[in-house]
């Protein structure tokens, strides 16, 4: 048995009891909910995910998806947003186009609505 086989063995096992205790917590949630105060199940509930997610975090797909979403972040960094007068001029630009745009569209169907009204009057 090769070491990749062993290790996607362990990385499911790992899934499939980070997703039991997630399905647990949720039902525990639902289940005590007249026997505890609100404050101590949704903190029972944020601890229950916060540990399945350190065992997900224990695979190679949740390090893999962890890399991914600390890439993420350092992109979305990188990325120059417009300022306020270059977002109201875009806006305007794509308003207008839209009105002329409709507005061509609406004299088309007219001109084809009544070319097709004069063929069926012959």
């Amino acid at each position: 048995m090769s070491t990749i086989d062993t290790t996607s063995r362990f990385d499911t096992v790992k899934l499939v009891l980070a997703l039991v205790m997630l399905s647990a917590g949720v039902y525990a949630f639902y289940y005590y909910e007249e026997q505890f105060i609100p404050l101590y199940r949704v903190l029972g509930l944020v601890a229950v995910v916060i540990v399945a997610l350190l065992i997900c975090y224990q695979t190679a797909v949740g390090k893999t998806l962890w890399s991914y979403l600390q890439d993420s972040r350092t992109e979305l960094r990188k990325v120059v947003w417009p300022t306020r007068t270059e977002t109201m001029q875009t806006t305007l630009i794509v308003s207008i186009m839209v009105i002329i745009a409709g507005l061509f569209l609406w004299a088309l169907d007219l001109l084809f609505g009544l070319a097709s009204q004069w063929l069926l009057a012959l």
